[in-house]
């Protein structure tokens, strides 16, 4: 499974969205188990924002931050003790674009089971893993509808134990499950089953995204 995972996601040309946005960059860790599993954090209560919310590890590019994959791996080692030296990078999925502003980048990486992570209790509340083949099943609780300018976008929300994937990491999420294990999920159509939650209509970034990986 992560050796298909890694040639597609090498011949994978993520969207980019224009340098003029503030940076941050995100780490989609994938633990190397007999069943792969996807590592989330869940955020603190009192942060200012997105607080208590499903993430990846990851935030804003900093001055020292030589490029963003920098900032992805910094971020996980001061969240969540992920050292850089333990995370095998296999690809870069598309831009997306925060509420709050922020051009976000996502990076693949695969990490041994059982490390001795530790959350940095200022921001983050829990680490959990999810197996992939949840995903594959789309075992969405329902979906999110997002107008954007001509059209519509599709997004998955997902119920672990007490966690809600949904979101921007909802969005990252769907273009690893299509490019990177040729699932058949898409956020340019409808589910063929399941409840529907439209939001209100929002503007594109001024440049293009792709098609799996609206703002947020």
């Amino acid at each position: 499974m992560l050796e298909n995972l890694r040639e597609r996601l090498q011949a994978h040309r993520p969207a980019r969205l224009d340098d003029a946005f503030t940076q941050a960059a995100v780490l989609l860790p994938i633990v190397d188990r007999p069943v792969p599993t996807l590592l989330f954090t869940r955020r603190t209560a009192h942060l200012t924002q997105h607080a208590g919310q499903v993430a990846f590890p990851g935030g804003k590019r900093e001055a020292q931050d030589t490029d963003l994959l920098a900032t992805a791996l910094r971020e996980s080692r001061e969240e969540i003790a992920l050292q850089a030296a333990s995370v095998e990078v296999i690809g870069r999925l598309s831009d997306v674009m925060s509420l709050h502003g922020l051009r976000v980048t996502p990076f693949v990486g695969i990490v041994p089971p059982d490390l001795p992570l530790v959350a940095e209790p200022g921001e983050i509340a829990a680490l959990f893993e999810v197996p992939l083949t949840h995903f594959f099943e789309d075992r969405r609780t329902h979906t999110d509808v997002i107008p954007m300018d001509d059209a519509d976008v599709y997004v998955p929300s997902y119920r672990v134990d007490d966690h809600v994937i949904w979101g921007l990491s909802a969005m990252m999420l769907v273009e690893l499950l299509a490019v990177g294990f040729a699932q058949p999920i898409s956020m340019t159509h409808p589910p063929a089953q399941g409840e529907l939650h439209y939001h209100p209509r929002r503007r594109r970034a001024t440049a293009p995204l792709s098609s799996s990986s609206p703002p947020h």
